[in-house]
């Protein structure tokens, strides 16, 4: 009896044991909930406030256009497209909806324009290898937009008028070959706009449209002076800049003559990134910037009040403003956490009354895990931030994914991301880096990444490794580098020269030649060319530097395990080369996974599903086992 009662206690321990130790494993969520299209998304309201748009999955399961009236709640499918719906539309003044389909593989173009009331869709535009910007609609005339083509000459965009009810396409402005940017005020003129000779960028500015540009500001590209839209009054305009100063501010300048006539805000932290400006009200609403996470100041107190009324109602996440109708009555929302994707609101200011459109977080936010803004000092003494997202059952002696950016001068941010959650779901930790070069530092720390792609801004990704490796965060046998554009170059020039440091690589469409990279830059970058040299290098003068940093020359420097992801018609590579590439580390006996993708790459959700699930393999097979 003794024994057996024994045996009974031995029995339940064990399963107590079992069940503490399943509690304190996280649930493995499908690939499928991370990475699945919303089933709404891209939302905009008509200027009368009378409808909302969106793209929504049809009969076909393929997103189109969706026009719903807040008057009576009726929905209506409004294009029957098979193929992928660009999110680049927009509403004007008469209810009508421009949009464009642009083929990324062939470059053509085609510009719909949508009657809402009668859901008839009308060919605009047909243009072939032609890219194709709306710049402005026009509230005096509804019937006109104001476009951008470079449709005379590839490397230069004209502008302008398309008459969207009967298709007339009147020419307005003629790019001499330097013009890179033009910046349209509220009723559609261009009295201000931005050229470049590849190093230098002037602004030029005309009083009405009658007289000739006369340039005001000229900067190298290394100081930057960005012009708000829409707020270029008679005398002055708002900009973004960071001229005689380390972080960009938000400053009005004289017109008449350049010169800075104040600054509006400034935060000694972090440049200024963005700025909403109500194009209605012709106003300031709100400064915008990075530090930790994304930082507001509001510049008026009506926009100030709906934003605290919209946190006393929605809680403590990052909301924005996204769309707005014309009497700025009615508002789209957005939210989102680090682990919540987001929800989309309409949100009533009369009333304060919220209502729900999408909730696309379609995962509980406490089975996801924190992204926790990092720092750390790099080996030359330069501090360097990032975002280091640790899995639910482990903070030490983990296996590490690191990620670096695209760019390279661009940056990660705080907020969610489905790919870094489903890694984090998965047991990994994983790494963020934003290295010298990226994006809202400072004028000193964005250009210390200048010719330094296969330099120092290696070295802030390995110092950030070694870091976690002594923080005991990260098992030093079981790291991988997963990168995307500049990113897959970082992740490839990681195995090729820091061999013992990495067991394995993923890229997706990763530049293997930077020399072939800007050599066989498309030609609508002309105007920045000599720019882009300053920045990553001359193929000239720098060849032998780019051509040692390339991993394309180094097949014999790669031993780990890779797996690379590629879009057949990517225009930023050149496919024999990477085919080529491929070969030459079979003939090496490297073991790669190389994943051919003919269509739309990340855009369809078939090719998404099957991408992160051959990861999760890879991974599994490299970084989970015992070594």
């Amino acid at each position: 009896m003794l024994r057996n009662f024994k045996l009974f206690l031995l029995v339940v321990f064990t399963l107590i044991g079992l069940q503490a130790c399943k509690n304190n494993e996280q649930d493995e969520i499908p690939v499928s909930d991370f990475f699945k299209t919303p089933q709404k998304a891209s939302f905009k309201i008509s200027p009368d406030g009378n409808y909302i748009s969106y793209l929504k999955k049809g009969d076909k399961q393929k997103q189109n256009l969706f026009i719903k009236s807040l008057a009576d709640g009726k929905e209506r499918m409004a294009t029957g497209f098979d193929g992928f719906f660009s999110r680049d539309y927009s509403w004007t003044y008469d209810n009508q909806i421009i949009f464009n389909q642009f083929n990324i593989f062939t470059g053509d173009n085609k510009m719909f324009a949508l009657d809402v009331a009668t859901l008839k869709l009308r060919n605009l535009l047909s243009e072939k290898k032609v890219q194709i910007r709306i710049l402005n609609r026009n509230k005096l005339q509804p019937d006109e937009i104001t476009i951008a083509m470079n449709k005379r000459d590839s490397t230069n965009f004209d502008v302008y008028k398309l008459n969207i009810k009967n298709g007339e396409l009147k020419t307005y402005l003629i790019n001499p070959g330097n013009i890179t940017e033009w910046f349209p005020d509220i009723d559609g003129r261009i009295r201000l706009v931005k050229s470049s000779d590849g190093v230098d960028e002037t602004i030029l500015f005309r009083p009405n449209e009658s007289a000739p540009f006369k340039a005001i500001i000229k900067n190298n590209f290394k100081n930057s002076v960005k012009p708000i839209p829409f707020s270029c009054g008679k005398n002055s305009f708002y900009a973004l800049s960071n001229v005689d100063r380390d972080k960009t501010a938000l400053v009005e300048i004289n017109a008449q003559t350049g010169k800075e006539q104040r600054v509006i805000f400034s935060s000694d932290k972090a440049d200024i990134l963005r700025i909403d400006y109500s194009r209605n009200k012709r106003r300031l609403d709100l400064a915008s910037w990075e530090e930790a996470k994304p930082q507001k100041h509001f510049l008026n107190n009506d926009v100030k009040a709906i934003y605290k009324d919209l946190r006393a109602q929605l809680g403590d996440k990052e909301i924005n403003i996204a769309e707005r109708d014309t009497a700025e009555d009615k508002f789209i929302i957005n939210t989102y956490t680090d682990r919540n994707q987001g929800s989309v609101y309409l949100y009533e200011r009369k009333n304060k009354k919220i209502t729900s459109l999408a909730d696309n977080s379609a995962i509980k936010p406490e089975k996801l895990c924190a992204v926790q803004p990092v720092s750390f000092k790099a080996s030359d003494g330069w501090i360097i931030n990032g975002y280091l997202t640790l899995p639910k059952n482990g903070t030490t002696n983990l296996p590490l994914v690191v990620m670096p950016h695209d760019g390279p001068f661009n940056r990660d941010s705080w907020r969610y991301s489905a790919e870094i959650q489903f890694l984090a779901n998965r047991g990994y930790a994983v790494f963020q880096v934003n290295y010298r070069g990226s994006i809202g530092y400072g004028k000193a720390f964005y250009s210390a990444g200048f010719k330094e792609l296969g330099g120092k801004i290696q070295q802030d990704i390995t110092d950030g490794v070694n870091w976690l490796i002594e923080k005991k965060i990260a098992n030093p046998r079981k790291i991988a580098i997963f990168g995307r554009g500049f990113g897959g170059f970082s992740a490839l020039y990681g195995v090729s020269f820091h061999p013992k440091l990495y067991k394995c690589a993923i890229t997706q469409n990763g530049i293997i030649n930077v020399l072939a990279y800007i050599k066989d830059t498309n030609p609508f970058y002309k105007p920045s060319l000599q720019m882009m040299y300053e920045m990553v290098g001359d193929p000239e003068t720098d060849a032998s530097k780019l051509i040692a940093i390339s991993p394309v020359f180094h097949p014999e420097k790669i031993k780990a395990p890779l797996i690379v992801f590629q879009d057949r018609k990517d225009p930023r590579t050149n496919i024999n080369e990477l085919d080529h590439f491929v070969l030459e580390l079979q003939k090496r006996k490297v073991p790669v996974n190389y994943v051919i993708r003919k269509n739309q790459g990340l855009r369809n959700e078939r090719s998404r599903m099957e991408m992160y699930s051959e990861i999760e393999k890879f991974l599994d097979a490299n970084l989970q086992g015992k070594n």
